[in-house]
């Protein structure tokens, strides 16, 4: 069957084909001239109509855009997607689609205003960076915005700018774990104005890197409440870790502890930073006297404190109660730190990088009793509890290194501990916890490294709870 093409240079002649040919079928030679021309005059009129309509239409279906979007990937993709398609199977032509994808445009995120906050100018702040002892004040310049924090009210000039609180809580309460002064006091060690970074050595203490708030009216750091921070190495952090952990398992001695970053400090990396209480004192602070591993193992036999007993002078009691000690067990054999009660690192294999190798104190294994023990703090006003402190935990000692020197003399362990550890909760609690502070989460590699740090504690809470049931250990209460 032929087809004719509705070319303009075959109009005329497609135009007589039809004429002559509706004459044939129509029968109509036999009218006169008049009627012939009319007929076929009809016909052209008819012709060239649905001729010029349906080009027309032809030529608005092919300038027609393609699918539009809001950003026009779409349409370009499906042309290329239209292309690969024909060069696989030619018989198939691409069909237009009639819809319309309309992308909507997206939420434009910003803090929410606050009534009764003013927002400052932009301008680069000083932070002064001087170390106690009639040094020379060095100035830093901390190449900070000053913005203020809508939801605490502090102002910001080192860490991080974003303009709201690194310490993120989207339900209505806290984890039950933490008390209002916790969070309180997190969100000023996350985002408070820093006005003075110093270098100080308290009584009894090795030197510390202590930042000042723009709260703290006094340069005195005996002063300092609730308005000081200390300042850790990056390598640290996992005082951060401790501090969750601890609230966790019902211990609450540490002090808390926070990743925030710095422009002057840490190369820009994240530090810990742990609250200074000026009430932190060692319990034994007289030069002369001493507590060693032989001293405390007596006291472990004799319960110091407990029940109300008074303890004899035989007993080498300090004013430390006795069940402080079981508490102070379970968090370190967790952490698998030994800068409390094995800071010689006699009860595992340590690594050259320890400081116990580095400073040469593994040497020195062969007295055990005379070892002194470190760190081992109180506050002045509550003498018989203990202030976890110095809580660097390692993660990278797996089950076969693990320091049981620790665990020596403890024939009782705090049952809320052990009840966490064996709920099968623990990872869950923890995960729910670091996820409050958004500096260490991230250092820390988000999820994923999170996790692999909770496979360690869990690993070791699982040896811990063997441990007690093969040595018949007491879980019992051991409220404050």
């Amino acid at each position: 069957m032929d087809t004719h093409s509705t070319r303009p240079g075959n109009v005329g002649d497609t135009l007589i084909y039809l004429s002559v040919s509706f004459l044939k079928v129509c029968n109509c030679w036999k009218y006169s001239a008049v009627r012939k021309y009319l007929i076929v005059a009809f016909v052209c009129f008819v012709y060239l109509f649905f001729t010029v309509h349906v080009s027309r239409a032809s030529t608005r279906q092919d300038k027609r855009p393609g699918v539009w979007t809001g950003n026009s990937v779409y349409s370009q993709s499906k042309t290329d997607q239209d292309h690969a398609d024909g060069e696989v199977n030619e018989s198939v032509s691409p069909t237009r689609s009639n819809v319309v994808y309309i992308t909507l445009k997206s939420k434009r995120h910003k803090p929410a205003i606050i009534r009764g906050t003013v927002r400052p100018k932009l301008r680069r702040k000083k932070v002064k960076v001087r170390q106690q002892g009639g040094t020379q004040d060095k100035v830093k310049d901390a190449g900070h915005k000053n913005t203020v924090n809508p939801r605490l009210g502090y102002s910001e000039i080192d860490g991080s700018d974003i303009g709201y609180s690194s310490i993120r809580i989207y339900s209505e309460r806290a984890p039950p774990w933490f008390s209002n002064d916790d969070i309180t006091t997190m969100r000023f060690l996350a985002d408070s104005k820093i006005t003075q970074i110093d270098k100080v050595a308290p009584r009894g203490f090795s030197s510390l890197i202590l930042f000042k708030s723009a709260i703290n009216g006094t340069d005195d750091v005996d002063e300092c409440r609730k308005s000081c921070g200390i300042v850790k190495r990056p390598l640290d952090m996992s005082e951060v870790f401790a501090f969750h952990l601890d609230r966790i398992l019902g211990l609450n001695r540490t002090l808390p502890a926070v990743s925030r970053r710095f422009h002057s400090l840490g190369d820009g990396q994240p530090c810990p930073v742990v609250l200074w209480d000026p009430s932190l004192s060692p319990v034994v602070d007289q030069p002369s006297e001493k507590l060693n591993w032989g001293s405390y193992q007596t006291s472990l036999k004799h319960k110091c404190w407990h029940g109300g007993v008074i303890p004899k002078p035989e007993w080498s009691c300090t004013s430390i109660h006795h069940h402080e000690w079981s508490k102070l067990v379970v968090f370190d054999f967790l952490l698998q730190i030994y800068e409390h009660l094995d800071k010689n690192c006699c009860g595992f294999k340590p690594r050259p990088e320890d400081t116990c190798v580095e400073l040469g104190h593994h040497e020195e294994c062969r007295d055990k009793d005379g070892i002194e023990l470190t760190h081992i703090i109180h506050r002045k006003h509550d003498p018989h509890h203990l202030v976890f402190f110095n809580n660097k935990g390692y993660f990278d000692r797996d089950e076969g290194n693990l320091n049981f020197r620790l665990l020596e003399g403890i024939k009782e362990l705090p049952d809320q501990s052990v009840s966490v550890l064996r709920s099968q909760r623990l990872r869950e609690k923890l995960l729910q916890s670091l996820f409050l502070d958004q500096q260490y989460w991230d250092s820390q590699g988000g999820r994923q490294g999170i996790e692999k740090l909770i496979d360690v504690i869990e690993r070791r809470a699982k040896v811990l709870l063997t441990y007690i049931n093969a040595h018949g250990i007491k879980v019992v209460p051991m409220n404050s």
